[in-house]
């Protein structure tokens, strides 16, 4: 095996190392006039004729955040500008809230996005930990209006979509937004040390847990109103850009990873045994569906519910994250199968997913792995790719940011 992809190796921390920084190189370009954040092509040029939207823009204030906490020139004005975005263009004043973003002519994309204000909770933490100007009254505009339109107490849940207004909810729910809620409620933790948010975290734990079990560790993405899971959404429309039939592999390997971070930040590594068994579970049972499913390698987008592929693509997301949680496992466990993962989803990157050429990764590949961009053209962001960098070395109990800043406070 060579060495740099062999986890714990001074060899592999320089592979890590020389990928984030073209990462960052790479998306430079991205802030709008006004802060908010464009597509990128592939070779980085910004894609002026699309909207701008908050999610993005969120991820690349979070992404350039931790760049200025790890001394990328630059990457504190980067990071600035996102912010002066969410602050700005992308915040709707009259209803609250963030639209899900702005086209070219100024008008706003409609409705109001769970998975989007949970990224600008995200983007809040981490640029007030790197000490950027207005984070902090981010912060505090985007727990208000998330409590207020998007938790549901009483459910423990997170509702998903209402209208740009916030006066009609949809009645659909879906657990990906919830998902992202996790990590941004663990980042508040992380943050400010406010007890409400990891135990909200805690709560949506416990339930996608219980999903995952009665359905053999395939995690339901769709549910009804009443938070029934549906397990026939979109079987006629398989492959649906935005709420695709079946369970998603990758998200029950990044589901593994969150739930190893709450554990441990709740019941300290020694104690949260039985909830890395889970991890556990729900990272295999992934692997084993989506891993070389057709013949080729790479980790297929979608399965029904007997782990049979649906979609073949492969997303450049469920590589991060499988790189991720196969290392979290390693460090939790030590057993060698985890970094045996590692080092084969590194290789498999190195090979095929990285774009050697222009510095990122390819966001879309087909079943034979040839480059796509039917659901993510272009690069919209560095987010999860950079966090694959960074990740495999950080204390597996603290939220990305914090863990950074937290490792640069030691030196």
């Amino acid at each position: 095996m060579e060495n740099k992809y062999r986890i714990d190796t001074l060899e592999n921390k320089a592979f890590l190392d020389a990928i984030r920084e073209n990462l960052l190189a790479f998306g430079h370009r991205f802030p709008a006039p006004d802060g908010s954040s464009y597509y990128l092509g592939d070779d980085g040029t910004p894609w002026t004729d699309r909207p701008r939207e908050t999610w993005i823009t969120s991820r690349m204030a979070h992404v350039y955040s931790i760049g200025c906490m790890l001394g990328w020139e630059g990457a504190g004005e980067l990071a600035d500008a996102a912010v002066r975005g969410l602050r700005g263009a992308l915040h709707d004043k009259q209803n609250g809230g963030w639209y899900a973003g702005i086209r070219t002519d100024g008008t706003c994309l409609p409705t109001k996005q769970c998975y989007a204000h949970a990224f600008v909770i995200l983007a809040a933490t981490s640029a007030m930990l790197a000490g950027r100007k207005g984070a902090g009254d981010l912060l505090q505009d985007a727990l208000e209006t998330y409590d207020r339109y998007f938790w549901e107490e009483e459910k423990g849940l997170a509702r998903d979509t209402w209208n740009t207004e916030f006066s009609e909810v949809d009645p659909y729910r879906g657990i990906n937004a919830n998902m992202h809620t996790v990590e941004a409620f663990l980042a508040v933790w992380d943050a400010t040390k406010e007890e409400t948010y990891r135990a909200r975290a805690g709560r949506i734990i416990d339930r996608v847990i219980t999903w995952a079990r009665e359905n053999e560790y395939r995690i339901p993405e769709h549910y009804t109103t009443d938070w029934v899971p549906d397990l026939t959404c979109n079987q006629d429309k398989k492959d649906d850009p935005f709420k695709p039939y079946g369970a998603t592999p990758g998200h029950g390997i990044e589901w593994a990873r969150l739930i190893c971070q709450w554990a441990c930040a709740t019941y300290g590594t020694a104690g949260a045994g039985q909830y890395i068994a889970v991890a556990e579970r729900l990272y295999r049972r992934a692997v084993t569906d989506a891993w070389n499913a057709d013949g080729a390698p790479g980790i297929v987008y979608t399965t029904d519910w007997t782990g049979q592929p649906i979609v073949h693509d492969r997303m450049h997301w469920t590589l991060a994250e499988a790189i991720n949680t196969s290392a979290v496992l390693y460090q939790l466990t030590g057993k060698e199968e985890y970094a045996a993962d590692y080092a084969m989803f590194l290789r498999y990157l190195d090979e095929t997913v990285l774009d050697h050429v222009n510095g990122s990764w390819f966001h879309q590949l087909d079943r034979n792995n040839q480059l796509l961009g039917t659901v993510w053209p272009g690069k919209s962001d560095l987010y999860h790719a950079l966090q694959a960098t960074l990740i495999p070395y950080l204390e597996v109990s603290v939220s990305i940011a914090a863990a950074v800043a937290a490792s640069i406070a030691k030196e």
